[in-house]
């Protein structure tokens, strides 16, 4: 398992993104903090000091959980907005598009998908 801890993106505290970007989201959808830590499967106390930033390390597991009902990985919750029309920027559309493509049968999204 992986922790994040608190280094920093463009200046700003790796946790302090991720508290920014969970109530953007959850606003965004119209959800109480309560309501969105029942779809996540966390605490609701545990889901406010994440939503704060007084939590000082989580779980890489964490990020993908809270990332989820949002239907992002958490690659796509954690990267930074990049302009498409870049060099940089096109070249990590390119590779996400191309991820995506190469995803196997045996991804748990597709094996769930094929069930249904």
């Amino acid at each position: 398992m992986s922790t994040i801890k608190s280094p920093t993106i463009r200046g700003m505290d790796t946790l302090a993104l991720i508290a920014s970007r969970l109530r953007e989201l959850r606003l965004r959808h119209g959800l109480t903090q309560q309501e969105f830590a029942e779809l996540a499967g966390v605490g609701f106390k545990f889901y406010q000091l994440l939503e704060s930033g007084r939590k000082k390390q989580i779980w890489l597991e964490t990020v993908e959980r809270v990332s989820a009902p949002y239907g992002l990985a958490a690659w796509q919750f954690l990267a930074p907005e990049l302009p498409a029309d870049t060099r940089i920027g096109q070249k990590v559309v390119n590779s996400m598009v191309h991820y995506e493509r190469r995803k196997g049968p045996y991804e748990k999204g597709a094996k769930a998908r094929r069930k249904t």
